[in-house]
């Protein structure tokens, strides 16, 4: 009998070392997890091994969805909720009915309900996708989809499959189907949205970013667990909370505490994932031996998981045939959008005009300046955001090239393994439907995963989205920022941290050569000059916030100058408080 703690050691240590090595040989980590677990579990000496899927379901994926959302470039994903949605939900539902259906007509004894099950166990696809299309350099618009499909689509399947489950046991009504499937999202996007906004006031009030972080970790269970127990989709509570919890934390939260979460959760996150795969590899030769205990031999299920992948990708095929066709419709009618987008921008522009110059009647909003100029600076933002849309989707088009990447980076992964293993004990030929999910998976994984860069290459897509923000971009943001320090330090309102005032002369000196860092050794006017940059980047993260709201900046970009401006922060601090310590 192996030690547990000393095979959750060596488990961890493995994951390190693929996450390291997989890369230079250009093959996904979890692809080699998996053939690592699948070869131990088929040593003579290593027990049957198996995991509760509970454990998986509630212990994994929750804090894998949250950390997922929290990074969700939500500007981008705000842009294209539309057709996510619809993968993540009514591709689904589609996919879950035909593989139904299929499973239905093929398997003897097996029910409708019940191959509807198994089809929403086949139906979700993974994360892993997203990693690999990521390391390809493609389209960030198309990561982005598919990121957020792989986030949303989970609680769609399982939602489905516990119903389905359900129907076995007592029938099938489809009010009480749909009424069920709407109360579960609508619960956990109330909750999810709740428990997000209070982890965002709870925690900027907690100094210590050990603790902070530490409090982060409980905020997926905090979702979930609450959310499952009302009868809704505890994934999706999770996903809500994370996505709160991103849009949230430039604000809310400090450098030290959002450096903290970043570097704590990458961690969480590759040792989750990587344990998951290893473990689904180790739990083959119980998989296998069940099967052929049952049914004389594997082809049986081997045919079955290759006509239901191959169903599962034409059906996706499709799907995402008619969107890129509704995508191509929408931006052949982009000019005219943008016209009337121009017309109410000059619209806005004469009103603003005429109200500075004294030509509005008096009445309404001429008694009220600062009303008047706050429903002008929203107005602003609603065109500049609408501008920026326009913007990308005439950029960014979506076509017959990139439906291809979308369709086959469709991998099922870990949903799949772990739901089909929530299959009630007395489900009609359970080893069976677990054979066949994990055979999809894993045909999936690994004839979808080693093949896509090959597919993105041929389509001609390789390094279309290159690394990270374009350097134009990157500029252009810092300039903005720039401009924002120095405004504030030109307006003379900078104060110290302790609250005291800078001396004018050098405020006026220090304008333009106030995001150079200084060469002299550490005297006090060196130190006046750090702590006037440091009050500077204030004004340049205010200004960071009021851009993230109106859309001209890509989620990347915004981003890395929050980055910037954190570690800037942190450096400034610790120099001067190694001056003062002196």
């Amino acid at each position: 009998m192996i030690d547990p703690l000393l095979a959750i050691v060596a488990g961890v240590v493995v994951v390190a070392l693929v996450t390291v090595i997989a890369p230079r040989f250009n093959v996904a980590g979890p692809l080699v997890l998996l053939a690592i677990g699948a070869a131990v579990s088929l040593l003579p000496f290593v027990p049957a091994f198996a995991v509760d899927p509970e454990v998986i379901l509630i212990g994994v994926l929750p804090p894998l969805l949250y950390s997922a959302a929290v990074q969700l470039p939500a500007i981008e994903f705000r842009r294209d909720f539309a057709p996510i949605a619809g993968l993540s939900v009514l591709l689904v539902v589609f996919s879950s009915i035909v593989l139904g259906l299929f499973f239905w007509a093929v398997v003897p004894g097996l029910g409708l309900a019940l191959g509807i099950a198994l089809g929403a166990i086949l139906s979700p696809t993974d994360a892993v996708a997203t990693s690999i299309a990521k390391r390809l350099g493609i389209s960030p618009r198309v990561v982005t989809m598919l990121e957020g499909e792989s986030l949303l689509n989970d609680a769609t399947a399982l939602v489905l499959l516990r119903t389905a489950v359900a129907a076995v046991a007592s029938g099938f009504a489809f009010a009480d189907a749909l009424a069920n499937f709407a109360w579960a999202v609508v619960l956990a996007l109330v909750l999810g949205a709740v428990v997000g906004w209070v982890n965002l006031r709870v925690r900027e009030r907690v100094t210590n970013s050990a603790a902070n972080t530490a409090l982060s970790f409980a905020i997926p269970f905090i979702a979930y667990l609450p959310t499952e127990h009302l009868g809704g989709s505890g994934l999706v509570a999770a996903v809500v909370a994370g996505i709160v919890t991103g849009q949230g934390a430039a604000r809310r939260f400090t450098p030290e505490q959002r450096m903290s979460d970043r570097l704590n959760w990458r961690t969480i996150e590759l040792i989750l994932e990587g344990g998951v795969f290893l473990v689904f590899g180790l739990e083959l030769k119980d998989i296998v031996t069940s099967n052929l205990r049952e049914h004389e031999g594997l082809w049986h299920g081997t045919w079955l998981a290759l006509s239901a992948l191959g169903i599962a990708l034409v059906v996706r095929g499709l799907y995402v045939s008619g969107l890129v066709w509704v995508q191509g419709r929408r931006s052949h009618g982009l000019w005219r959008h943008q016209d009337r987008v121009e017309d109410a921008q000059q619209r806005l522009d004469d009103f603003e005009e005429a109200y500075h110059a004294g030509e509005l009647d008096t009445q309404g909003r001429a008694d009220d300046p600062a009303r008047a100029a706050r429903r002008i600076g929203w107005m602003r933002t609603r065109i500049s955001r609408t501008m920026a849309d326009l913007d990308y989707y005439r950029d960014t088009p979506l076509g017959a090239r990139h439906g291809t990447v979308i369709v086959w980076a469709g991998m099922r992964g870990v949903v799949t393994l772990a739901a089909a293993q929530t299959l009630p004990e007395d489900t009609t030929q359970r080893p069976l439907l677990i054979f066949v999910a994990f055979l999809v998976a894993l045909f999936s994984l690994v004839l979808q995963g080693i093949t896509l860069p090959a597919v993105v290459r041929t389509v001609g897509l390789a390094g279309e989205g290159g690394q990270g923000p374009s350097r134009e971009e990157q500029r252009a943001l810092d300039a903005e920022l720039r401009d924002a320090a120095i405004a504030a330090v030109q307006s003379g309102t900078l104060t110290r941290r302790d609250g005291g005032t800078f001396p004018a002369e050098m405020v006026e000196r220090a304008g333009a050569r106030l995001t150079r860092p200084p060469d002299d050794e550490a005297t006090s006017r060196v130190r006046d000059l750090l702590e006037l940059r440091l009050a500077s980047l204030d004004a340049m993260r205010r200004r960071l916030d009021r851009l993230s709201r109106d859309g001209r900046y890509s989620t990347a970009a915004l981003r890395h100058a929050l980055a910037e401006l954190d570690a800037d922060q942190l450096s400034l601090e610790l120099r001067i408080d190694d001056g003062t310590d002196d």
